[in-house]
């Protein structure tokens, strides 16, 4: 005769190991994606920081010679902006900046109606492209 508390004894420690095999599996890979998107959300900020930074130097090259328009670049850290600046008449200026870090890419656009005597933004916002 067959052991019967024995048998059931084995398949409810199979069935509570295969079960606890796959929480543990879910619970890393939930680790792993929320890491994967902290990290992104990082960079992200990151980018968006390097793209400010790029426009604070734009408004300071203005500032130091009113009629500038070019562009520039900075590298800081893990990742590289670049702006733009762009005269769209009289003391009206467009400053472009792109940032990337990592795989992350932040754009962002100031567009200014006065120079003299302080600079004035009538807006400073994140855009898809330009």
């Amino acid at each position: 005769m067959i052991n019967q508390k024995g048998y059931i004894t084995l398949l409810s420690t199979l069935f509570l190991v295969t079960i606890g095999g796959v929480v543990a599996g879910s619970l890393i890979l939930l680790g792993l994606g929320f890491s994967k998107f902290s990290f992104a959300l990082e960079q992200s900020n990151q980018a968006k920081a390097l793209s400010n930074a790029c426009l604070e130097e734009a408004l300071q090259q203005i500032q130091d010679s009113i009629p500038f328009t070019g562009s520039g670049s900075l590298s800081l850290g893990q990742g590289t902006c670049e702006f733009t600046v762009t005269s769209t008449g009289g003391q009206n200026r467009q400053i472009t900046s792109t940032s990337t870090v990592g795989t992350v890419v932040r754009k962002v656009k100031v567009m200014i109606d006065k120079i003299t005597p302080d600079i004035n933004i009538t807006s400073w916002q994140e855009v898809a492209d330009f």
